[in-house]
């Protein structure tokens, strides 16, 4: 397996082109699942408030043997926490909980948008950059509206912006909007859990065609459309194998081909309306 390709983004900083999801990896056993990941490769491990293992991750991070400048933690602020002084004060209950002297991209989780606070929350992740609590700044969730509010009220464009992204629902116009801004796509469920996506046709048809499976067929559609997908798995050989994306390449059309299987999103999520706290 090669190694996993990184990217700059929009502030000079280094990323993967495929990382880690940790949600539901829990205790000693999802501790072991994220060493596992790391050993295999993986070097962005993904976490938040909300997934309650912020503890397990940085625990996951010292009992590795690798260094620490080349792993990429990322953690959430939830909708309780919005506002200015409340964003800053989050990222430190973070880093207390994490048991690390930085977060190396810290996102507003969603933008709970009937609150109004999602600007003041990104004023408050601009002075945690600024106090050197973060290395880098982002959204998830966030819509073009939204983060065109965010770079006319503040100047600061966000790193990423972490989205619902799958062949069932590719967001071209939201995908074109982050690359004309220089904003990296991140990917949540990128293998549409629960649903049949890897039973269609067409990735069935690409995987014997490049010898791959279709989960992988689809983490190299996402790489390969300029997203960083975070499959989450706990299981040592299904890492192995979600990280093993970049030994071949999707043509024009079979990259075309996997995206017109769109239909929308699968989930109660759209930014506009739905909210956590």
């Amino acid at each position: 397996m090669s190694a996993i390709p990184t990217v700059t983004l929009n502030d000079g900083a280094w990323f993967p082109e495929l990382g880690l999801g940790t949600y539901g990896l829990r205790g000693e056993e999802g501790i072991a699942a994220m060493v596992g990941a790391i050993g295999s490769g993986y070097r962005l491990l993904d976490t938040a408030v909300n997934y309650e293992n912020e503890r397990e991750v940085g625990e996951a991070v010292r009992r590795s043997d690798v260094d620490r400048g080349t792993l990429l933690v990322a953690s959430k602020i939830p909708g309780r926490h919005h506002g200015r002084q409340e964003a800053v004060d989050s990222v430190k209950g973070s880093l207390d909980r994490l048991g690390l002297d930085r977060i190396d991209l810290q996102l507003i989780h969603w933008p709970n948008p009937s609150v109004g606070k999602y600007v003041d929350t990104w004023r408050g992740l601009i002075e945690a950059r600024e106090l050197g609590l973060v290395r880098s700044i982002g959204v998830s969730n966030f819509t073009e509206d939204q983060l065109t509010e965010l770079i006319e009220e503040t100047g600061v464009v966000p790193a990423v912006n972490q989205v619902e992204l799958h062949p069932y629902f590719p967001q071209a116009k939201l995908r074109a909007f982050h690359a004309t801004h220089g904003i990296r796509t991140e990917s949540w469920s990128p293998l549409a859990k629960r649903s049949e996506l890897l039973t269609e046709q067409i990735l069935t048809e690409l995987a014997t065609v490049h010898d791959v499976t279709p989960t992988q067929v689809v983490l190299r559609w996402h790489t390969q459309l300029g997203s960083t997908p975070i499959p989450k798995s706990a299981d040592a050989d299904r890492q192995r194998e979600n990280a093993d994306v970049f030994g071949f390449t999707l043509t024009h059309d079979q990259l075309a081909a996997i995206s017109a299987l769109e239909r929308g999103r699968l989930w109660d999520g759209d930014p506009n309306t739905h909210e956590e706290m």
